[in-house]
């Protein structure tokens, strides 16, 4: 579905992607670990667009997309869910779900926004209220959703659970494979080392801008350098 080559993205003179190859199958939830400043949120700007790449190139379903712009690559099938979530704050929840649908013009975006409101109940019940009276896991929810309403079938998700408590973090990370098993692929980003490889089929481990490591999630778990990376156990 994705396929990532050779990629360099640059923060003016500085490589923060130095050469990167990665492939997403159609289905799959996909993991790309590391550790601050490994250049993972660069990864997910530069496949959405935000950033243009110096080389390299990314495909999606067999089309080079590299030098599209960010609303071209939201029309083919991929929507970003961003750090830090991006919520709207002074407008309505329902506006911040509609905003995910700005460019479609189908028949069936009410019907979508019901969707989303069965799958988080208290959308519904909150919709007339600004994004920005939403804690901080009901934000993300509200993004998951917002993000959902552009009908992707490639979703990047960048660290859907950074700073919220444990009982909304496991929240988050049934809502992800609950949206996988209906149909849409996931590119996840997240510090969340052990949530991740639990909930992934395939991961990345992102090192200062390239990948040293990679395989299936249920095999890198047991991995001597994951282990004393990222999940406090030396081997």
């Amino acid at each position: 579905m994705l396929t990532v080559e050779g990629l360099q993205t640059l923060y003016g003179n500085i490589k923060a992607l130095k050469g990167v190859d990665l492939d997403v199958r159609p289905g799959t939830i996909v993991s790309i670990l590391g550790v601050n400043g490994a250049g993972k949120t660069t990864l997910l700007k530069t496949i959405a667009g935000l950033l243009r790449p110096k080389t390299g190139k990314i495909e999606f379903l067999g089309e080079n997309i590299t030098a599209f712009k960010p609303h071209q690559i939201v029309h083919k099938g991929i929507a970003l869910v961003p750090e830090g979530r991006a919520i709207l704050a002074k407008m309505t929840v329902l506006e911040n779900l509609e905003m995910g649908a700005y460019h479609r013009t189908d028949s069936e975006v009410k019907t979508d926004i019901e969707k989303e409101m069965d799958r988080f109940p208290w959308l519904r019940d909150r919709q007339h209220q600004p994004g920005g009276s939403l804690s901080g896991g009901e934000q993300q929810m509200l993004a998951i959703s917002r993000a959902l309403l552009a009908k992707p079938r490639l979703l990047l998700l960048d660290e859907p659970s950074l700073g919220l408590a444990p009982l909304v973090v496991a929240e988050i990370f049934r809502t992800i494979k609950r949206i996988n098993k209906a149909g849409t692929t996931i590119l996840l980003v997240e510090q969340n080392v052990k949530q991740a490889l639990k909930v992934s089929h395939f991961s990345y481990v992102l090192e200062t801008g390239r990948i040293i490591l990679k395989g299936p999630s249920e095999e890198l778990i047991n991995e001597p350098k994951i282990k004393e990376a990222f999940l406090g156990q030396k081997v």
